[in-house]
């Protein structure tokens, strides 16, 4: 019981300190483990994420997004394209409807005749 009154009390004190600093940005801290050194890096995205030329990028993210099914690239919504039925076929792509394949294996059998 002592156990949760002392976390109650802990979460108190952090949110009455947080509220009392107002609109600043907490500073990031790095914590050094071992000899190594581990920078925060929610903190560091947060601190970047202020960025107008970030935001700009996003919205242009969001609207190559919004491109009708029509007019995307055929590869970037599964469709077969010529080069990649190409690919596939082989050389016969374009004589013939059959794939080229290499010949089959012959089975060996680890067994003397």
């Amino acid at each position: 019981m002592k156990q949760w009154i002392g976390v109650t009390a802990a979460i108190g004190l952090m949110l009455a300190v947080n509220g009392a600093r107002g609109d600043e940005a907490p500073a990031c801290i790095e914590v050094t483990v071992g000899g190594y050194k581990t920078p925060d890096y929610k903190c560091l995205s947060r601190q970047m994420g202020n960025d107008p030329e970030a935001a700009a990028a996003a919205q242009q993210a969001r609207q190559g997004l919004e491109v009708p099914v029509n007019e995307r690239a055929p590869n970037s919504i599964g469709l077969a394209t010529p080069a990649a039925t190409g690919v596939r076929m082989g050389n016969t792509f374009g004589t013939s409807v059959k794939p080229q394949r290499p010949p089959a294996p012959v089975p060996n059998s680890p067994l003397p005749r």
